[in-house]
């Protein structure tokens, strides 16, 4: 299939998940006060209900696409809210992703050899492009089947029932069993590609590209990137943790997050006051620049640290993070629903361009300055009373406010 083909397949797969989700009934804002209310819990699993997982990583679809995007929106809200048809639909999900990697989607779609010379076990994002390449969006998909197993294995009450959509892939009929499978094909993915091939830890366990990896070979793997991987990395970590099958590989995939958490933290960051007299962030894409990132990667990032900080797994702080969200605020925010480009108020092209609205994956600053979370919620979108299709918005929305109502309730803040 030409290259064109695939991308008019694409749009044809966006253009069917768009109406899909049109279809589905707005998610509703109640208030933006006190704890997550039964009727958004409801209307975010309503509206999941309409969505339709893509026919293959072409632009990156399970990564930042739509399918990558509505499986963690779908994981965030299960954390605060358990519910079965949320698992279900999750699960779905799942099953379709991981029916869709290269070594187990036959052939002409899949099992072609990309650029390590075999068939791995990937999902490529441009895959009639000669070499076939693999970047930071592998580790996306792995966070995907990690982060369902783990949601499975904390729900021991289904451990032993049959998946409620049957297993068209065998990939086991019980939950139990399904979340087994996912867990042990996205190590197939660390194991005999990304650890393998693609990533090199040689420098403390620092994440650089393989000097013989077409795309960005030998350079340290930029920031956004890294948090594809950490998302994978955590979420088998704390998958095989639940399941207590393996401690050694815990120890590795945390050892792995903590060592470039700490390069970030150490000599990625440009540390400074802002104009407000308040401490403030600014970082690069990848090191070793440590200034100008953008506004659309500077979310991915943010969003990506805030993971790794309610994990509890780090030691990362929210005194660490307040000036993240003072960044947002004092630096980046040029007036109501009106951002820079860049995190250091800057604006350009492309990424860099400025928005009228505020990225979703800022809104998980909130916690860490509340005294801005109305300005932080209505520059997103969301307001009392309103109702939204934005689903990476709305299911930060409904974290941020459980988290609120958390505190309020003297309770701890991290799960």
């Amino acid at each position: 299939m030409k290259q064109k083909t695939l991308l008019q397949s694409a749009l044809a797969i966006g253009l069917a998940v768009a109406c899909a989700s049109a279809q589905a009934a707005a998610m509703t804002v109640d208030s933006l006060d006190g704890p997550v209310t039964q009727n958004e819990i409801q209307s975010f699993v309503d509206f999941a209900q309409g969505l339709q997982a893509g026919a293959s990583n072409v632009g990156n679809e399970w990564a930042q696409g739509h399918s990558g995007e509505n499986l963690k929106a779908m994981a965030l809200v299960y954390d605060i809210a358990p519910r079965q048809a949320l698992l279900d639909k999750m699960v779905s999900f799942c099953d379709a992703l991981l029916s869709e990697r290269n070594d187990i989607l036959p052939a002409p779609a899949g099992q072609r050899v990309i650029w390590t010379g075999r068939v791995d076990p990937v999902w490529p994002n441009q895959p009639d492009v000669s070499p076939i390449q693999t970047g930071g969006e592998q580790g996306d998909p792995v966070g995907h089947l990690g982060n369902c197993a783990r949601q499975i294995l904390k729900t021991t009450a289904v451990y032993n029932q049959k998946v409620a959509g049957g297993d068209p892939f065998r990939f086991g009929a019980t939950y139990l069993l399904r979340a087994k499978t996912y867990l042990s094909e996205a190590d197939k993915t660390v194991d005999q590609h990304i650890l393998k091939s693609l990533v090199k830890l040689s420098d403390g366990n620092r994440m650089y590209f393989a000097a013989n990896a077409p795309y960005k070979g030998g350079l340290p793997v930029p920031w956004n990137q890294q948090m594809m991987f950490d998302y994978g990395f955590l979420n088998l970590a704390q998958a095989h943790e639940l399941l207590k099958d393996d401690p050694a590989r815990v120890k590795r995939y945390d050892q792995i997050v903590q060592a470039n958490l700490d390069w970030f933290l150490q000599s990625g960051l440009t540390r400074y006051t802002d104009k407000a007299g308040r401490p403030a962030y600014d970082w690069g894409y990848t090191m070793p620049d440590t200034s100008g990132e953008d506004n659309s990667h500077g979310s991915l990032d943010t969003a990506g640290l805030y993971r790794l900080y309610h994990s509890g797994r780090y030691g990362l702080q929210a005194a660490q993070l307040v000036p993240i969200a003072n960044t947002v605020l004092d630096v980046m925010r040029l007036g109501d629903r009106h951002y820079a480009g860049r995190l250091n108020g800057t604006t350009g092209a492309g990424n860099s361009k400025d928005t009228n609205y505020l990225r979703s994956g800022y809104m998980l600053t909130a916690p860490f300055q509340a005294a801005a979370y109305y300005t932080i919620m209505s520059d997103a979108g969301i307001q009392d009373g309103s109702a939204t299709s934005r689903i990476d918005a709305y299911s930060r929305f409904l974290e941020v406010k459980s988290v609120r109502a958390a505190a309020s309730a003297n309770k701890p803040g991290q799960r």
